[in-house]
């Protein structure tokens, strides 16, 4: 008797990093004072970090391109440095108040980063530096957004000695955006960042459940989301008019002598309209 064939199994689920945070609690009212000043060092770290990660990431371009992987060297540090670099950011962000260690490998921090370092498209990795615009642009966009507010986040936070859950849930998915960015920008992962306005209910793929895996944002997240696109935009608009106008005055600029004597010539020998001889 004929039978019919079975059914092909299902897609797999495109598999995204993963950032694991907790819900947000009480946070010392102190700490939350002079979080700049308690990060300086971690910004002097970062950035030292951030140097070493430019040049291992280029050499691992070149890896990719012949392996269609990153070398196991430039995988295990930048699977280290994004998730540094991730913590520290949530931290300065006001999202927790725990203060971030000065190591790679932190499995009982309440902040964890979930990377699967793997195969890549050569292809994409040849690209993959003008793949990367849109993303770049809307991480941008959305960061420049949330730092027009961040005064008035910081003294929300102060007063209350908490974050706010839908400003804790916009803040969160602006984190994980960036987050995924980097790892595709550093070849972490073939898969393109996504998600910005979180996920349905029961997404979550394995591993532990934390109050971002899976992010599901509420009307009021989803809300602020929405406003710290409109700023950021307004934010780079304004930057480049106001970069324009300058470009426009310093063209017709004409700097005169600083002391008594004749003006300058200009191109060709003239002299500037309306200077004296």
């Amino acid at each position: 008797m004929w039978q019919a064939p079975p059914a092909p199994p299902p897609f797999a689920t495109e598999w995204l990093p993963v950032l694991d945070m907790p819900k947000p609690g009480e946070q010392n009212r102190l700490t939350v004072l002079f979080r700049i000043l308690l990060l300086i060092p971690q910004f002097i770290v970062v950035w030292v970090l951030s140097v070493v990660a430019f040049f291992v990431a280029v050499i691992g371009w070149f890896g990719a391109l012949v392996l269609g992987r990153l070398p196991m060297f430039a995988a295990d540090y930048l699977s280290g440095y994004v998730p540094y670099e991730t913590r520290v950011t949530t931290y300065l962000m006001l999202t927790h108040d725990s203060y971030p260690p000065f190591r790679f490998r932190t499995p009982e921090y309440p902040v964890q980063v979930e990377l699967r370092p793997g195969e890549l498209n050569r292809l994409a990795v040849f690209f993959r530096l003008i793949l990367v615009i849109p993303a770049a642009i809307i991480q941008g966009v959305v960061f420049a957004g949330w730092w027009m507010v961040a005064l008035i986040s910081w003294v929300v936070v102060l007063v209350l000695g908490r974050m706010p859950e839908p400003l804790f849930e916009s803040t969160a998915a602006i984190l994980r955006y960036r987050m995924r960015y980097m790892a595709y920008l550093l070849m972490l992962t073939p898969a393109y960042p996504k998600r910005l306005f979180g996920d349905e209910p029961g997404e979550a793929e394995g591993g532990p459940v934390s109050a971002t895996r899976p992010l599901v944002l509420s009307g009021g997240g989803r809300g602020l989301l929405v406003v710290f696109i409109i700023l950021g935009i307004v934010s780079w608009g304004a930057s480049s008019i106001t970069a324009s106008i300058d470009d426009d005055d310093e063209s017709k600029h004409v700097s005169g002598p600083l002391v008594p004597g004749p003006p300058v010539p200009g191109p060709f020998g003239r002299v500037p309209p309306g200077a004296t001889r």
